[in-house]
């Protein structure tokens, strides 16, 4: 899985790229996965001159040898926001900035040739097939998360984005920043000294809508 979210700002002041931006993608991932990340590596830069990351490449590792891999910045030229998930059978890709195409589901795959005699002999096979862009419908994302939200209130459901899924995201975020502090190295997510040292910015109560 890859996500990708990038623009030319804004940059804030109060927290990094990483807090701002990666907070969503990992909540992506999370979500689509039905499950926690296990470990997380993490490079990133400060690019203009100030206390926060600006740019980072981010592993995350998850059960069943499956990745994702996050890019966040907000010093690219070009405002990105993309999800590309990869299976064996096809790959889906997801563009918030198309108007007419947000879904595509490429009917894609490659298989390995498992009868052949020698090692020359065997090779990779790839699948072609068809392109499918699904119809969906159109939305404001803050309306649908706030009238699902109220909805929560007046039914008592739990909502999707519950406490447990904000302690996982943070739990992540908090790796994340260990990696970086240990030059990217591959940090556990689920270490005991995670969440005991951890060091959550105090964002803006009113930040814009990323």
């Amino acid at each position: 899985m890859r996500l990708t979210r990038t623009n030319m700002g804004p940059v804030r002041q109060d927290v990094s790229a990483i807090w701002d931006l990666a907070s969503h993608d990992l909540a992506i991932a999370n979500y689509l996965l039905e499950q926690e990340p296990e470990w997380v590596q993490a490079n990133a830069s400060t690019v203009l001159q100030h206390h926060h990351e600006d740019v980072a490449f981010i592993t995350v590792g998850y059960p069943n040898n499956v990745m994702a891999n996050i890019h966040v910045s907000w010093v690219d030229p070009n405002k990105v926001r993309e999800v590309v998930a990869v299976g064996s059978q096809r790959r889906i890709v997801f563009n918030d900035m198309s108007e007419s195409e947000r879904v595509r589901v490429y009917e894609r795959g490659i298989s390995s040739q498992q009868d052949a005699e020698s090692f020359g002999e065997f090779r990779l096979l790839v699948r072609d097939g068809d392109i499918i862009s699904p119809r969906v419908a159109p939305g404001e994302p803050l309306r649908n998360q706030m009238e699902h939200f109220l909805t929560c209130l007046e039914t008592g459901q739990t909502p999707v984005t519950n406490a447990s899924v904000g302690v996982a995201n943070v739990r992540a975020l908090v790796a994340i920043e260990k990696s970086l502090a240990m030059n990217g190295m591959r940090v556990p997510v689920h270490s005991d000294q995670i969440m005991s040292h951890a060091v959550v910015p105090q964002s803006d109560p009113s930040p814009a809508l990323r």
